[in-house]
């Protein structure tokens, strides 16, 4: 069990997702590339291979920061900006809050499952696709997905400083059809997925690979008005 901190800001403009990272380097931009909790970024060529503390979604068309433990404390680096005029891609915009929420999590495995919905998430690269593709039947397939998803959020929890305390049990009861998606001037295959977990999940947190620029994220399926 773990108690954690997370944050949401929303702002009031409207973003298309392919606009994620750029508005990842725009906020970056204006909390100082000297901090590395929003950009992961170390150097020129070295990167901070952790789970992300600060991840950028869409929340309905609206682009928004999600910030999780040490991240909340990172985000006065933006509120400090005077002004908060930056360049997303080709164009300029005015940031302005619409929405900040704080709250308090507590991060369990329980003995009951609770269900979730991910979308777009980054489940297959190169060489687990090609496993994936070997795999004979839809069975063997979903099998293959859940150990993946599992793994997900075992890493999640090890970048949060949370030691889980008992089996984590996944079950994916619906797949979207395999798409592929460019993550970092790769291609990975990507899907949607209903599944059921004994891991407690707030929604919008991200899980699997590219969670910091809206990739995987995660809903509550008992939640009907989560802006999905």
């Amino acid at each position: 069990m773990k108690r954690i901190r997370f944050l949401t800001l929303r702002f009031d403009t409207d973003l298309y997702e392919y606009e994620l990272p750029a508005f990842r380097g725009a906020v970056s931009e204006l909390a100082g590339r000297e901090h590395p909790l929003f950009h992961n970024h170390l150097g020129a060529d070295q990167f901070l291979y952790r789970y992300p503390v600060i991840q950028y979604k869409r929340m309905g068309s609206n682009p928004a920061i999600v910030c999780l433990e040490e991240g909340v404390d990172e985000i006065h680096h933006v509120f400090n900006n005077a002004s908060w005029d930056v360049q997303i891609g080709n164009r300029p915009v005015t940031l302005t809050v619409k929405d900040l929420r704080m709250n308090q999590f507590t991060m369990q495995a329980w003995e009951h499952s609770f269900p979730f919905r991910i979308r777009n998430w980054l489940a297959l690269n190169q060489k687990n696709y090609e496993t994936y593709q070997d795999l004979t039947g839809l069975v063997e397939r979903v099998s293959f997905l859940e150990r993946i998803l599992t793994g997900n959020i075992l890493s999640m929890a090890k970048g949060l400083d949370w030691r889980i305390d008992r089996e984590v049990v996944v079950r994916i009861e619906d797949v979207s059809p395999l798409r592929w998606q460019r993550f970092k001037d790769q291609k990975l295959a990507s899907f949607d997925a209903d599944f059921s977990t004994n891991v407690f999940l707030p929604d919008f947190i991200g899980l699997g690979k590219g969670v910091s620029t809206g990739f995987g994220v995660v809903h509550s399926l008992k939640d009907t008005n989560n802006n999905r």
